[in-house]
């Protein structure tokens, strides 16, 4: 009898293993390896390297996927146009919406992509701040400082890099709603630039001329570029000066559908890009000073951000990106005009 009941538990022991070993193969069997390119903008490289460790980490547990997250940096426009010209990108995670839509006129972008994920598929956004010399030697506190005689402006090609041109926008939008005058916006920006000794294709190569050339008085650059300087590579060095006011910039992202389909990678692309929006991903965003959406989390940093008075593109310019483009960053526009080299 005890043989009996011994015999029977063994075996029910082994077919509860073999089970067990069964829907681990099953588990395995179902996991997948991807690569995924993302083409992404010049200084988001320290973002996406936290982001991509910790959404392979994620996946792994989920699923048991491997995933491997390629990175592409440079100026934003720059890289909009590899990406037109053949480079394979799943996704690309820009600074401006208007990159994304020369993407999206060639086919490769969902038309409706600003619909496809949260916040008009934008999972961050930042502002456009001042880094300066430690002890701001030159007095630079605002916006009218930059054009004092003698000050030089280091910052990126508004035709290349979105960095500059949220520079630019947010040194015309102070102008224009100083002064209620296009005109008198238009001669701020003009002086500005004249500041400028060079223009770089990206906002790591401006910051690179400023730090490790030592060129310039200020820098001009998105929020979190200022405070990955200021606090993680030169403290001692360099501080960060808050304007009175500045330009809202949003970060959207979007999926190349040509390539993902080619490479069959749709869903584990989405899913990166889906997991900007979950609390973890939003608090690697905070960490790296960008600002998160979840309200929760940017209440939660709150006292790590600026205080300013923050306008948005179509607060300066009706029509909104589009126009900005027409108007200031076309060939021949208004960016072309008052930038000329001494």
């Amino acid at each position: 009898m005890l043989t009996h009941i011994f015999n029977t538990r063994f075996i029910r022991r082994a077919f509860c293993s073999l089970g067990l070993f069964t829907l681990f193969l099953t588990f395995n069997a179902s996991a997948e390896e991807y690569t995924l390119l993302n083409v992404s903008y010049d200084v988001s490289r320290e973002l996406y390297k936290d982001i991509n460790a910790a959404f392979a980490e994620y996946r792994l547990k989920q699923s048991g996927d491997r995933v491997t997250i390629q990175q592409s940096h440079d100026g934003s426009t720059k890289q909009a146009a590899a990406v037109i010209a053949g480079l394979e990108a799943d996704v690309v995670t820009m600074n401006q919406q208007t990159d994304i839509d020369k993407i999206a006129s060639k086919g490769l972008v969902d038309k409706d992509w600003r619909k496809r994920f949260p916040d008009n598929s934008a999972p961050y956004t930042s502002t456009t701040v001042f880094l300066v010399r430690k002890g701001n030697p030159k007095n630079i506190k605002d916006w009218d400082d930059l054009i004092k005689p003698g000050n030089v402006v280091i910052l990126s090609n508004p035709k290349t890099s979105g960095n500059a041109r949220y520079s630019y926008l947010a040194a015309w939008g102070y102008a224009l709603r100083k002064s209620g005058s296009e005109q008198k916006a238009r001669e701020f920006v003009s002086q500005l630039f004249k500041q400028v000794p060079v223009l770089s294709t990206g906002g790591r190569a401006a910051t690179n001329a400023f730090i490790q050339n030592n060129t310039g008085d200020v820098l001009l650059t998105f929020e979190n570029e200022a405070f990955l300087i200021a606090n993680d590579l030169g403290a001692d060095k360099f501080d960060v000066v808050i304007p009175s006011t500045s330009i809202e910039a949003d970060h959207p992202v979007a999926v190349i559908e040509p390539i993902v389909k080619k490479k069959g990678s749709a869903k584990i692309a989405e899913a990166y890009l889906n997991f900007l929006w979950t609390d973890t991903g939003q608090e690697i965003i905070a960490k790296h000073h960008y600002r998160p959406r979840n309200p929760k989390i940017l209440a939660r940093h709150a006292d790590e951000f600026a205080k300013l008075e923050l306008f948005s593109v179509n607060d300066i310019i009706p029509g909104g990106w589009a126009e900005a483009q027409r108007i200031h960053f076309a060939d021949g526009g208004l960016f072309d005009q008052i930038y000329k080299k001494e």
